[in-house]
C-alpha cells in the first residue's frame, strides 16, 4: 500500500511569471511547497532561459491541464541572426556563422511561409522521445539524432522591432506543441544567414496573462501563509475554451457520482465536449447527449478551495 500524499486539499490555478535560469519542474516543486499543496503541475513546459507565464494547477485543477496546453499562447523572442547554434538558442554552441544580413522587408515576406498550418522539426535539444529516450540525453552523448517533422498552428507571426541589424523581435501566437527555437531555426536558414533565439517570453497562455503572474520572490515571501491564497484562481479558468452547460439539482447528484447527468443546454452540439457547472462550480467534463452530459472527468468540489 502506497503512502498518501502529505499536504493541504487545495485546488485552482496559480500564473507564475518565470524568471531565467529555472526549470518548469522547479517553479512546480516551489509552488506545492508555497501552498503545502498534495498536488501540482504546469501546463506547458518553458526552456530554462525563457521567461514569462508558466501556468500551475493545484489539487483538482490538474484535471483541466489539457485544456491549457491545447489553448493557444503567445511568444515575444528575439532572434540572433546570423549565428546558428546546436541548441537553436544562445546557450548553445556556435555552429555555423554568416554576415548576410536581410532587410526588414525580406524578413517579412519570410514569415509569412511559417503561418498557417506548417510541418516543423522539434530542436535536437528538446524533450521530444526517440525510442523510448529524451531527444537532449542522445544529443548530449554527441548521436546524431533525426526527429521527424509535426504539424503546428501558427496564427499569427509579426516583426515588432529591429533593435539593430543582428537582431529581430518577433511576436508569435501557436498552439500546442510548437518550439520558438525552431522558429528562429528555420527562420535563419530561410534567409540564408542562420539564427537562434537569444530571448524568449510567454506572453500568455489561453486565458492567462504574464502581466497577472506572480513573482518568485513574492510567492517565497508568502509561503505558507493565508494571504498566498489570495492568488489563486478559480479551477473554471482552465475551461474557458469549453462551453458550460448547467446541471439540474438532480442531475448534479448524478454527476458526482460519475453517472450521466440532466443539464441545461444552449448551442451545444449533440457529442460536443464541455463542462457542467451547478451553482457557479464546475462539476464535470464530458460530451452532450440528448440533454445529459456523459462525464470523463469528475472534480470532488469537497477538495477544491
Amino acid at each position: 500500500m502506497g503512502r498518501k500524499r502529505k499536504g493541504r486539499d487545495i485546488s485552482g490555478w496559480l500564473v507564475v511569471d518565470k524568471p531565467a535560469g529555472m526549470t518548469s519542474t522547479a517553479v512546480v516543486n516551489k509552488v506545492r511547497w508555497a501552498f503545502d499543496a498534495k498536488k501540482a503541475g504546469h501546463a506547458g513546459t518553458l526552456d530554462p532561459e525563457a521567461t514569462g507565464v508558466l501556468a500551475v494547477a493545484l489539487g483538482e485543477a490538474t484535471k483541466t491541464v489539457p485544456y491549457i496546453t491545447d489553448a493557444l499562447k503567445s511568444y515575444r523572442f528575439t532572434v540572433r541572426l546570423g549565428q546558428a547554434t546546436n541548441t537553436d538558442d544562445a546557450e548553445g554552441e556556435v555552429i555555423a556563422t554568416s554576415d548576410l544580413r536581410p532587410g526588414d522587408d525580406a524578413i517579412k515576406d519570410a514569415l509569412g511561409g511559417f503561418v498557417g498550418e506548417i510541418m516543423q522539426v522539434p530542436p535536437k535539444f528538446s524533450a521530444v522521445k526517440i525510442d523510448g529516450q529524451r531527444a537532449y540525453t542522445l544529443a548530449r552523448a554527441g548521436e546524431d539524432v533525426e526527429i521527424e517533422a509535426r504539424p503546428l498552428w501558427v496564427e499569427e507571426l509579426l516583426l515588432i522591432d529591429r533593435p539593430d541589424t543582428d537582431r529581430v523581435v518577433l511576436d508569435m501566437v501557436c498552439g500546442k506543441g510548437g518550439y520558438v527555437r525552431a522558429i528562429a531555426r528555420d527562420l535563419g536558414e530561410m534567409l540564408g544567414c542562420f539564427g537562434h533565439v537569444e530571448r524568449l517570453r510567454r506572453i500568455w497562455s489561453g486565458p492567462f496573462d504574464a502581466e497577472d503572474g506572480i513573482d518568485l520572490d513574492t510567492l517565497d515571501r508568502l509561503a505558507r501563509q493565508p494571504e498566498l491564497d489570495d492568488w489563486l484562481r478559480p479551477l473554471e479558468e482552465g475551461l474557458s475554451d469549453l462551453p458550460e452547460v448547467k446541471a439540474t439539482d438532480q442531475g448534479a447528484a448524478r454527476l458526482r457520482n460519475g453517472n450521466p447527468g440532466m443539464v441545461i443546454a444552449h448551442d451545444v452540439e449533440y457529442g460536443e465536449e464541455c463542462w457542467a457547472s451547478y451553482q457557479g462550480r464546475a462539476l464535470a467534463v464530458g460530451r452532450y447527449k440528448a440533454g445529459e452530459l456523459h462525464p470523463a472527468r469528475v472534480f470532488n468540489r469537497d477538495a477544491c478551495a
